[in-house]
């Protein structure tokens, strides 16, 4: 029995985490266990995270099953681009120039500070008086 060729590509942003398996299909798409459509309810987070493919090739041919954890749902959708997008850079290295010039491969450095000791945040201090 052939085991089917998947591939897999982890984005993260913030403390999101997501793990996006890419394999021929139908253009199903599943995301921690619900329908796409669930998970991500507006047209714009669906599209972002669908760009990669859109760049490279029709949404129709790969199934995708994400998992995602952690953050929010912005966090999320940003981290399940550059896992669609590490993905099909590992199914075909060509598509690697096409996804790095629209910037899908870059991983977003910043994080949240920590909060310091002796301030009421990171960087914000408690009220001051003079008197």
């Amino acid at each position: 029995m052939k085991k089917m060729q998947e591939q897999v590509g982890t984005g993260r942003r913030k403390t999101a985490v997501a793990s996006v398996r890419l394999r021929p299909g139908k253009g199903t798409i599943l995301v921690n266990g619900k329908k796409f459509e669930e998970y991500f309810p507006l047209p714009l987070q669906r599209q972002s995270i669908l760009a990669p493919l859109q760049k490279v090739s029709d949404k129709e041919r790969y199934d995708l099953l994400i998992r995602v954890k952690g953050g929010g749902i912005e966090g999320q959708m940003i981290a399940a681009r550059l896992g669609v997008a590490r993905a099909l850079v590992q199914e075909d290295q060509g598509n690697r120039q096409d996804l790095k010039s629209v910037g899908f491969l870059t991983r977003d450095p910043r994080k949240r500070e920590r909060k310091k000791y002796g301030l009421a945040g990171a960087r914000k201090r408690f009220q001051f008086s003079k008197r």
